[in-house]
């Protein structure tokens, strides 16, 4: 499309998203079960921040991580689920250019963080089982920060990065998105200008960010089966083991739908399925998390009991 072409078009100001457009009548139960979702997503996760803080039994580099970890859970939720909520009381379901720019930024921004925090994790259950007696150096208080500032930085570059390259596309029309929040590739298929830039660098981006995380923790996984393996008793190895299965769970979980949100074929895929795929990336996972933990790690029941009875039970 020629530069002149591209000024016959009107400037999109904004969005209309088709998502969950094909049943009109469940309108109401999606905003119950998205507001149940929402709602027990904030409260796992927040009560997950406040033991790690109050129980000194937590006071741990793993339970430093899985407390940064339920708060990028509760902003990484949080950028999506309220638009959405709101969006469930009109007929005609719309955001902003601008929203959906901001939308971009802090989805990308939140999932390629939490990418990076599970590999750090990953590292520290390393450091823990393989290294045991470096384990106080190799993963001092400054080394957590370190780690929890650097995977945020890695978040907000890769964001800021492609939420820049978004905002010089030329959108013409039509404005209507095939999901219930934006993301980057949906925006390249609207756009009517040259996106060779944009697509290199969400392929540069997607083995750096997301492809480079899940095989450093995967080689730490190996590193730490294989340390597991060599432990003589059998309950040694259980006890081993039982340090890493939560968040081993959660990084399959959340690699897991990712890679299936992002790398499977698009075509011959329905609208259903697409919103299926990304309920599970963006909304499920971090409803997860906390579940995940505080079902599988005694300390954390037990912390998260205490915590009740002190707050609730007079």
């Amino acid at each position: 499309m020629t530069p002149f072409e591209m000024t016959n078009h009107t400037r999109v100001t904004e969005f209309i998203f088709l998502g969950f457009s094909n049943h009109p009548n469940l309108q109401a139960v999606f905003l119950l079960v998205f507001l149940a979702i929402y709602l027990t997503t904030l409260l796992g996760n927040t009560l997950m921040m406040v033991a790690t803080r109050v129980s000194p039994a937590l006071h741990t580099p793993m339970y430093y991580f899985l407390s940064n970890l339920s708060f990028l859970d509760i902003c990484y939720t949080s950028t999506t689920i309220p638009v959405t909520l709101v969006n469930f009381f009109r007929e005609k379901k719309t955001i902003s250019y601008e929203g959906c720019l901001s939308q971009i930024f802090f989805f990308v921004t939140c999932a390629g963080t939490e990418g990076v925090l599970l590999a750090a994790m990953a590292y520290d259950r390393y450091v823990a089982i393989c290294h045991p007696l470096r384990y106080p150096v190799l993963m001092s208080t400054r080394v957590c920060v370190c780690l929890v500032i650097g995977s945020w930085l890695c978040g907000l570059v890769n964001s800021v990065t492609h939420t820049a390259l978004t905002s010089t596309l030329i959108l013409c029309g039509p404005n209507q998105i095939s999901h219930f929040l934006c993301d980057i590739p949906l925006l390249l298929k609207l756009s009517c200008s040259d996106t060779s830039v944009n697509e290199s660098v969400l392929h540069m981006a997607s083995a750096t960010i997301g492809l480079s995380p899940c095989l450093f923790t995967a080689g730490s996984y190996i590193l730490i089966i294989s340390a597991i393996l060599k432990i003589p008793s059998a309950q040694g190895r259980r006890k081993a083991f039982s340090t890493c299965a939560s968040h081993l769970t959660v990084v399959v979980v959340f690699f897991g739908t990712a890679n299936f949100n992002y790398d499977r074929p698009r075509e011959g895929h329905s609208l259903d399925m697409d919103i299926l795929v990304s309920v599970l990336f963006c909304i499920v996972t971090p409803l997860l998390n906390p579940i995940i933990y505080s079902l599988k790690n005694n300390e954390v029941k037990g912390a998260l009991r205490k915590l009740i009875k002190k707050t609730w039970i007079p």
